[in-house]
């Protein structure tokens, strides 16, 4: 990201900055990959180090299921029973050692607040809208939001509606695609969007209460209890380039051409060993004899899963809104039956997709084969 400001900062970083009554603010570096990543400097009215109480909770690592037959899974993310707020009523799906992947039905503010200590996260918000509060300010969230929260950032989601996001837990830097962008880190005329896309904060939230506050952090694959002597959003001032910020899927300018583009076309997002990709209205392929449907491909590096958001997905049967495929890596994938004949003659599609591709393979979590369609691998079979 670029850099940005909110707030009352001092004219030169590390120097003195009094606050009306004499007394110091007291000033916060946080940066990534020690002091050679992105960073930006905070000043609280209170030490971020001031801690009452600081308590070891749990694992909160998934149970993954034991290794099972080779073969393509579907499911049905709607069929999840646990509903709360943003963070206890998160259902894990899939992942490995570079990401978490799941879904949460918010349903309520949270009551503590959190952050992830172990990387980024990157929340797609399916439906619903409200505000996510965080030390850097508020940013307000609607459909089709991709919010990206850089770690150790403390954080709340507020809804004002019943909000479905699907959420990936990185345990590296999300950022844009490195292709995109030019050596300064601007991005590029042919880039499927560009700086003026993407929201940061809107109003910081300055909070100086003193009293008991509670912060989840997640690190080290546990999640730990801090009691705070003051509240967490008590920053007066910020700028640098780490902070939260907001992209909407409607803003991704669709890359087509005279035959089919491959998926790398539909990058957004990246961190290690894993892409984002979205999926968006757009005009299919001019060519006189092209065939607008996905040829059959095997993904030999990587594993490819996809979360169908709404519309007509042109290339699958028995898919429903809120659904997640899973085709791993050592076995091709593609249309269904009858679908790459319905696709040609066909001047657009209206499908709205999110897909994660991981560079190592995936696990799944047990309590999934609970929303499972098990006989998804089989819907290739024609009758």
């Amino acid at each position: 990201m670029y850099y940005r400001t909110l707030g009352k900062i001092p004219h030169k970083r590390h120097t003195m900055f009094k606050k009306e009554d004499g007394s110091l603010y007291r000033e916060q570096v946080m940066g990534t990959k020690g002091f050679s990543g992105t960073q930006s400097i905070l000043y609280h009215h209170y030490m971020p180090t001031e801690v009452a109480k600081s308590e070891l909770l749990h694992s909160y690592l998934p149970e993954y299921e034991q290794m099972d037959s080779l073969r393509h899974r579907h499911f049905f993310t709607d069929a999840l029973q646990t509903e709360g707020d943003a963070i206890e009523a998160r259902e894990y799906i899939l992942g490995n050692d570079d990401l978490l992947i799941g879904v949460v039905l918010v349903k309520k503010t949270m009551e503590s607040y959190y952050r992830n200590g172990d990387g980024d996260e990157l929340l797609f918000i399916h439906f619903g809208n409200g505000k996510i509060e965080t030390m850097f300010g508020v940013i307000t969230y609607r459909p089709g939001d991709y919010i990206n929260i850089p770690i150790g950032t403390i954080y709340r989601v507020v809804p004002k509606a019943e909000t479905k996001i699907l959420f990936i837990e990185s345990f590296s830097q999300i950022t844009t695609p490195k292709r995109y962008r030019n050596e300064y880190g601007q991005l590029l005329e042919h880039s499927p969007f560009c700086e003026r896309d993407f929201r940061g904060p809107e109003q910081l939230l300055t909070v100086e209460s003193r009293g008991e506050f509670e912060v989840l952090t997640k690190s080290r694959g546990y999640m730990h209890k801090h009691t705070f002597n003051h509240h967490p959003f008590d920053v007066a001032g910020w700028d640098g380039y780490l902070y939260p910020w907001a992209f909407n899927i409607e803003d991704f300018e669709p890359i087509t051409g005279r035959i089919h583009q491959p998926p790398p076309v539909h990058q957004t997002f990246e961190g290690h060993n894993f892409v984002v990709c979205s999926f968006v209205p757009r005009m299919y392929d001019y060519h006189p004899e092209s065939i607008p449907a996905p040829y059959y491909h095997s993904n030999v590096n990587s594993d490819e899963l996809l979360y169908y958001v709404e519309g007509n997905f042109m290339s699958r049967k028995g898919i429903k809104k809120g659904s997640i495929t899973l085709h791993p890596s050592g076995i091709p994938h593609g249309p269904h039956p009858g679908k790459t004949e319905a696709s040609i003659g066909k001047k657009e599609t209206l499908e709205l997709a999110v897909m994660i591709d991981t560079f190592r393979p995936l696990r799944i979590v047990k309590k999934a084969k609970e929303i499972e369609d098990a006989n998804y691998m089989y819907t290739w079979t024609e009758k």
